[in-house]
């Protein structure tokens, strides 16, 4: 009896312990991918029709040559990147195929990106390409609300209601202002990195404003109020 669960446990081991040592040199290979400071991007593109077609990453800041630009051919609707320099990039088609395509800015950081692209593009998978995401997912809710309320405000001005487009644009003034505070506070909580460098300088708390007269003012960037000295 002894002798039979032996060999069992013997048999087991030789189909178990493979299965377990593919697991660890996969684990590994993932570590070493994390470790080496490089950033990947694992992309997909949703449409057959863009099978074949020219997928390009561009640094969003500096030159567009050939020399800092990368590209491939998009193959069974997927694309790869490894970029070795930590900055902002952006995403995009060839411009022949751009048409309802949305571009997508991500941050090179070590580690790997999981990229969507489609009429809504996406980039999660990194500290900083998830905030990125919220963010970007923040700002295009923003941006589409905002149109709306400008343009009710144009209609009710064409219409001759200067009273309620003056309180729908007081209510649009303060739908942006949390939006930019909601900006700023990200920046805040950020820190410090590519992401941070990239918002921190959007919204403002002040700005300068020079008179004709020589004089510099501080001015107060939600009010453009000037601020006392």
């Amino acid at each position: 009896m002894e002798r039979k669960i032996l060999k069992t446990v013997m048999r087991v081991g030789k189909k178990v312990l493979p299965f377990y040592l593919f697991t660890l040199l996969l684990l590994f290979g993932s570590c070493q991918e994390a470790n080496d400071g490089k950033c990947y991007v694992e992309g997909v593109v949703k449409g057959e029709q863009y099978e074949g077609k020219r997928i390009f990453i561009v640094p969003l800041y500096g030159p567009k040559t050939a020399e800092y630009v990368d590209s491939m051919e998009i193959t069974n609707g997927k694309f790869h990147f490894t970029k070795d320099t930590m900055q902002m990039y952006k995403i995009l088609l060839d411009y022949h195929y751009r048409m309802n395509i949305q571009p997508l800015l991500v941050v090179g950081e070590p580690g790997t990106i999981k990229v969507v692209i489609d009429s809504v593009s996406h980039a999660v998978g990194t500290p900083q390409n998830d905030s990125l995401e919220k963010w970007k997912v923040r700002t295009e809710i923003h941006n589409r609300e905002l149109a709306k309320m400008h343009k009710y405000i144009g209609h009710l001005q064409k219409e001759g209601d200067t009273v309620q487009a003056k309180y729908i644009r007081q209510r649009a003034d303060s739908f942006h202002l949390v939006y930019k505070n909601y900006t700023r506070r990200l920046v805040e909580n950020l820190k410090e990195g590519t992401l941070h460098d990239f918002l921190k300088d959007l919204y403002p708390l002040t700005y300068k404003r020079k008179y004709p007269d020589g004089r510099t003012v501080t001015i107060n960037a939600d009010t453009n109020e000037e601020i006392p000295e």
